[in-house]
């Protein structure tokens, strides 16, 4: 619990200290933004001061020469000149494309009115508007491209931890079905040498035949978990019959008050299925529908064939589930009773999909009246 706790605070000082450090990179962004768009209003400001000479002069060329090496200079922040009435008087370092397109050029000087403030040069009654340079642009859009990148990866690095997280979860779960597979193994061969013990002493033949047929259900329980983690060995089999084969076996043990109905093709379907796994899917459904019922009311099993596919209909008329749950009860842990650890349903998800490469979800359902669970297998 200490470890825990320790990992947890550790995990949040992380946390923190990576906010702290994007904050503070786009914090520095913002301020060298700003630095850089100050200096370029300054450097327009005296473009704009050396325009307002070249206009107002009668000097020659030679005499100004630093105002036209200031204007020439200029290699970088895109502007447009105005006159009083708002004519394009000149523009500088704006696409070709652009410049030569008249409505294209009075978009832009929309756009450059929006980015910047207007520079009003006195004398020749012109307007001065202007851009901001490429480099300007790129810096604006940086944090914006940081923060994307971070989203990235903090992405990566949670799938990553929760990828390594489920696999460490189903390496412990695996472990301990096998565990328990190996636990269930030696009482059962104890089990089986007392049913030969009954059987030399005559005792009554209809309860050992009772008693080995539990014996070969828990014989199948094991065989089950032993299989949880390893990859199943498939059989070309009757899913028709398994289904019901499955259906009568759990009919036998539950209380009079469930009606069981089954329907399906009175012809054989094969499929590739591990015959224990598939009873447990079947096994799994029929069990929550019935703890849906409470224990009493109507369950049917039906089996359709579509040449696609074949569908396992599972209906019950019980308390049916809120349509916000549909997905969630076949996540691990999830359950709406008082006991059990929620994984019937989780399990019967990952044999349906993972070994039966199936699909499994809630069809319908309707609170207070019954709820319809269906497996899909494509025929093949």
């Amino acid at each position: 619990m200490q470890f825990s706790d320790q990992a947890n605070k550790t995990r949040w000082i992380i946390i923190a200290a990576s906010f702290v450090i994007v904050t503070l990179i786009l914090w520095n962004t913002y301020d060298f933004f700003q630095v850089f768009k100050s200096e370029e209003r300054q450097k327009m400001e005296i473009l704009a001061e050396s325009v307002r000479k070249i206009n107002k002069s009668d000097l020659t060329t030679d005499d100004l020469a630093l105002e036209l090496s200031i204007i020439s200079s200029n290699k970088t922040i895109p502007f447009i000149l105005t006159d009083d009435k708002g004519a394009i008087v000149n523009n500088s370092n704006i696409d070709p494309a652009i410049s030569e397109n008249p409505d294209q050029l009075k978009y832009l000087l929309k756009q450059f009115k929006k980015e910047n403030e207007t520079i009003f040069i006195e004398d020749s009654s012109q307007y001065l508007y202007y851009g901001n340079s490429s480099l300007l642009t790129k810096l604006k859009y940086y944090p914006l491209a940081l923060v994307l990148i971070i989203v990235l990866f903090g992405f990566i690095v949670y799938n990553f931890y929760r990828s390594t997280k489920i696999g460490t979860q189903n390496k412990l779960w695996a472990g301990m079905a096998k565990e328990t597979a190996h636990q269930i193994g030696t009482p059962l061969s104890s089990l089986i040498g007392w049913v030969e013990i009954m059987k030399a002493d005559n005792v009554d033949e209809t309860t050992v035949t009772e008693i080995e047929k539990d014996i070969q259900r828990l014989q199948t329980i094991t065989d089950r978990f032993s299989k949880i983690g390893s990859e199943p060995v498939l059989e070309r089999i009757n899913i028709v019959k398994e289904t019901e084969d499955s259906l009568f076996y759990l009919k036998a043990r539950f209380s009079k008050q469930v009606n069981f109905s089954f329907t399906g093709p009175d012809y054989p379907v094969l499929m590739s299925l591990n015959p224990g796994l598939h009873s447990w899917t079947i096994e799994n459904l029929v069990k929550n529908a019935i703890d849906a019922m409470k224990g009493k009311g109507d369950l049917k099993v039906n089996v359709i064939d579509d040449n696609k596919y074949i569908r396992i209909r599972v209906l019950d008329t019980g308390k049916g589930i809120p349509k916000k749950d549909f997905k969630r009860i076949f996540e691990p842990g999830f359950t709406t009773k008082k006991r059990g650890w929620g994984l019937g349903l989780s399990l019967t998800k990952r044999i349906a999909e993972e070994y039966h490469d199936g699909d499994i979800k809630v069809l319908s359902s309707e609170l207070g009246k019954g709820t319809c669970i269906q497996m899909s297998f494509k025929i093949s």
